[in-house]
């Protein structure tokens, strides 16, 4: 089959390794190269360096809607385009150009999280598991039919970028068994439920704000979705505090949440709405990570956190 591919970022390399593996791949399409790092010299997204790589040719259009990328595609006589966290959100003619349309693998089991962050919010949210989902795409956000699905548990400590990866590697071998069925027309796409559908929304760094007044099980869930980014905070009067490890414990809480109401092995004991979180790893604004002893040691014990 002639194909093209769409991705930026490196979780979406093994769907292009899955797609170079089934196709004659005609171009790939990625994000413009980025200022990066402390020089802020210019980085070329990982999809691109795993295409170069390969000898595939790279596109890197700076716009997606003035007809010339859904016309670079009709030349190509496609039949079908992969799409795979490209980032950007691609117009009707572009998605109509490829004889079958555009095919994407989105990381959540729709038509839960729809939306730019799946994975951080599927663990944030306390769920029990999460998947990909293979999908003919149409101008909505993650709205089109489903080709097919897989499930897997999340654990209790996957971080989003613990998951990340994983999800990549199940999508890939998804794709790779869908897409043959899809552009042969032996594998079509269901229409998604109506029940069930959430949003996955673009992370702020607010959102890795603490909010001790949830259960303790959802707290640390919360903080392992927001790893690495925006990564997980609270406050200590006023002054924000990051968090690196943390433990639940289902010691019984006294006083308020937000209460420090003891120090063990463990760490920094916090009271949460129910059950206490164990701090091992703290970072105190614009210094460096210290083990709970050594913050407890430097800063004194405090009262509360969150104010």
């Amino acid at each position: 089959m002639r194909a093209a591919f769409f991705g930026s970022p490196a979780f979406a390399i093994p769907c292009l390794d899955a797609l170079n593996r089934i196709a004659d791949i005609q171009a790939v399409f990625s994000q413009p190269d980025r200022p990066a790092g402390r020089g802020m010299s210019l980085r070329p997204p990982a999809v691109k360096v795993r295409a170069q790589e390969l000898s595939l040719p790279v596109f890197q259009p700076k716009k997606v809607r003035n007809g010339k990328l859904a016309a670079q595609l009709r030349e190509l006589e496609l039949d079908v385009a992969v799409v795979v966290a490209y980032g950007r959100i691609l117009p009707l003619p572009v998605l109509e150009a490829p004889r079958v349309g555009c095919v994407n693998v989105h990381a959540s089991l729709l038509p839960r999280w729809r939306g730019a962050g799946p994975i951080q919010w599927s663990i944030a949210s306390g769920d029990a598991e999460t998947g990909v989902a293979v999908m003919a795409m149409d101008e909505g956000m993650d709205t089109g039919g489903v080709y097919s699905m897989r499930a897997m548990p999340i654990g209790e400590t996957h971080t989003s970028a613990s998951l990340a990866p994983e999800l990549a590697q199940l999508g890939a071998s998804l794709l790779e068994e869908s897409l043959p069925q899809i552009v042969a027309g032996s594998l079509k796409a269901k229409p998604q439920s109506a029940d069930g559908m959430t949003h996955a929304r673009l992370l702020t760094k607010e959102d890795g704000r603490i909010d001790w007044t949830k259960d303790v099980a959802l707290v640390h869930a919360h903080m392992r979705g927001m790893t690495p980014w925006p990564g997980p905070f609270t406050t200590r009067e006023g002054v924000v505090l990051k968090i690196h490890e943390a433990s639940p414990t289902r010691a019984p809480a006294r006083g308020e949440p937000g209460d420090v109401i003891g120090v063990d092995e463990r760490g920094i004991l916090v009271a949460c709405g129910t059950g206490v979180l164990a701090l091992s790893v703290l970072q105190p604004a614009g210094k460096k990570r210290l083990p709970a002893a050594a913050f407890l040691a430097g800063y004194g014990r405090p009262a509360r956190f969150g104010d």
